[in-house]
């Protein structure tokens, strides 16, 4: 079901402003208050990962322009690149037609996937064989 919020401004002129609280507190986060973030390498345009973020995880990103978001298995925020050094730094945020998906251009350093690889995306399904293709080695950090 599409938000009527995001339905009333599909036919605003381009270069249109709207105050960036009244879009962000419009998003259709889950039942957790979550929504669904995918970062893409600002250059590359590759897709490197899909996370997490509550508003506040929003709010954090956008003050420091650290990616950061809301992990789910540890309940609580998570800096990109705290551990691994393998940080995301904030190049742009777009937010999808619904309002149910962010986009963020990152700037990448190091891995973006805990395995090490170049993106989270490295299981390949080919369907004329019935057979995943793993891409990319890991390079685990010590």
């Amino acid at each position: 079901m599409q938000n009527s919020y995001f339905q009333s401004i599909e036919k605003l002129p381009s270069e249109s402003l709207l105050p960036i609280n009244e879009v962000l507190d419009q998003l259709a986060f889950n039942d957790q208050g979550l929504i669904p973030v995918i970062s893409q390498d600002f250059i590359s345009k590759d897709v490197l990962m899909m996370a997490w973020m509550n508003r506040t995880a929003i709010d954090k990103t956008l003050d420091t322009g650290k990616m950061t978001y809301w992990s789910r298995s540890r309940n609580k925020f998570w800096v990109k690149g705290d551990t691994s050094g393998h940080f995301q730094d904030l190049i742009s945020m777009s937010i999808d037609c619904d309002g149910d998906v962010i986009l963020c251009q990152v700037k990448q350093t190091g891995a973006a996937c805990h395995t090490g690889r170049k993106n989270c995306f490295y299981l390949s399904v080919d369907t004329n064989t019935n057979k995943i293709t793993i891409i990319g080695d890991a390079q685990y950090n010590s």
